[in-house]
């Protein structure tokens, strides 16, 4: 997996659909909620959708999406935002809702569980444009935005990964969740040969190779991204992390230690389906 270290550094996988289509509508009992208010998202190419799982994020939703829609009104390209709610307990839901009537270039898919895989996948498989970006409400980095876009739409890479860990990043969330990422990260290059130095976070990938690829992916919840960055990078994919800033603005939206017995039993399932199924 190839990384550039820089901040200003700016075919197609065929594989089986074991859903049994290739239908790019969303999967498995998920709703779209969208309102008919703009025309131009409609029937426009949409270039770039960004992909957001959000979970009982009512207190932030509303101005962190506000926020992204004026940062990107200078973008190249035309983009939509795609809210993927999964199972919150508050009005998450309503405000997605809410923001997809309001604005046009905001669509919302929810799910009827607290699953971040599935909400992901269901995200991707739901977007329209050629690029995915795959953010978090809490970041809404429109600098790795636009800096992985460019490299998309220039061939260095088919799958860009921004990563906290890498040389040249800036990790400023509390120590002990930074210790944990470097944990995370060995035990994933220990238990599946991993290569590269972070697979949670930020990524941006072209959806027409990395969609048959995610296909694939046999897990969900919090291990579903690093199953899909490593089929990728075991399908020749043109891998490329980049250097990102990650801040924590609020407490993580699950409690981290109530997370750990789910994620060792997907990596024993992952490590299972990769080194032994194949």
């Amino acid at each position: 997996m190839k990384s550039a270290n820089s901040r200003n550094e700016s075919s197609a996988v065929k594989v089986k659909d074991p859903m049994g289509t290739n239908d790019d509508s969303v999967r498995r009992g998920s709703r779209t909620l969208q309102h008919p208010e703009s025309a131009k998202v409609s029937t426009d190419v949409v270039d770039v959708s960004i992909v957001i799982p959000v979970y009982n994020e009512e207190a932030i939703l509303h101005a962190a999406i506000v926020d992204l829609r004026e940062r990107l009104e200078d973008a190249p390209w035309n983009y939509e935002i795609v809210l993927a709610e999964n199972g919150s307990r508050d009005k998450t839901l309503q405000i997605a809702q809410s923001l997809a009537q309001k604005y046009g270039r905001v669509r919302a898919i929810s799910v009827p569980e607290p699953n971040y895989g599935r909400a992901l996948r269901e995200g991707i498989e739901a977007a329209r444009g050629r690029y995915v970006l795959c953010d978090e409400i809490d970041l809404c980095d429109v600098e790795f935005q636009r800096r992985a876009v460019e490299l998309l739409e220039a061939g260095t890479a088919d799958f860009v990964i921004g990563s906290k860990l890498l040389s040249g990043a800036l990790d400023e969330r509390p120590l002990f969740r930074h210790l944990a990422s470097k944990m995370y990260t060995q035990m994933l290059r220990l238990l599946l040969g991993f290569h590269g130095t972070d697979t949670h976070g930020l990524k941006a990938i072209r959806r027409d190779v990395v969609l048959p690829v995610m296909r694939h992916c046999v897990v969900d919840r919090d291990v579903f991204s690093s199953e899909l960055v490593i089929r990728a990078d075991r399908a020749g994919l043109k891998m490329l992390e980049i250097p990102v800033r990650v801040m924590e603005k609020r407490p993580p939206s699950i409690n981290l230690a109530r997370r750990v017995p789910q994620v060792v039993k997907s990596l024993a399932r992952l490590t299972w389906a990769i080194r032994i199924v194949r």
